[in-house]
């Protein structure tokens, strides 16, 4: 009987606390509600663009680190960079992924990009996560503009000098970057 109680609420989008039934509260999920430029835009919206940022300097920090590791694993003593070729292969394979375990979750009525590489933020007791639709596509679209306004080679020497931390603030930082908030206009500027 409460088995299939648990069912009848998980397809109403409901969820219970195991035990719950009856007066108790019932949690509910819904999933984000996007709005046009979020569903129709092919661009990034702007509200995620710091988001996306960080999760594309992490898939290139990833994606490269593990092509050093390789190097270094077969190569004891001899070439310690990767050679030109393999990290531009790396790189434009990084912006040509799936983009699978990103997804945009929405907690207290604010949207953020959710996934490897990405703090979890706030959180909600439940939540949802919208994947695929447009996000993989704008992720891949992110990431070869940043190899595009970068290049390839600043790319790889940022994460041979400073790792993860060097590509975020090379990308994310900055006037120009992603995730540089502009300062709150005071009344004296005014």
């Amino acid at each position: 009987m409460q088995l299939s109680q648990a069912l009848l609420l998980l397809l109403l989008g409901a969820w219970a606390i195991p035990g719950s039934l009856g007066d108790q509260a019932v949690l509910t999920a819904t999933a984000p509600q996007m709005d046009d430029e979020e569903k129709y835009s092919v661009h990034m919206p702007v509200h995620l663009r710091c988001d996306a940022c960080r999760a594309v300097a992490y898939q290139m920090w990833k994606h490269l680190a593990e092509a050093d590791a390789k190097l270094h694993t077969s190569e004891p003593r001899g070439q310690r960079e990767l050679s030109e070729s393999v990290y531009t292969d790396v790189l434009d394979r990084t912006c040509s992924q799936s983009w699978q375990g990103y997804g945009v979750q929405e907690v207290n009525h604010e949207k953020h990009f959710i996934g490897p590489g990405l703090s979890e933020g706030p959180k909600s007791l439940i939540s949802m996560m919208v994947t695929g639709g447009p996000w993989p596509t704008r992720l891949t679209k992110t990431c070869l503009q940043y190899l595009g306004e970068h290049g390839e080679d600043r790319l790889y020497e940022t994460h041979c000098q400073g790792g993860r931390e060097a590509l975020e603030a090379v990308l994310c930082g900055g006037s120009r970057g992603a995730c540089w908030e502009k300062p709150a206009v005071t009344e004296k500027e005014l």
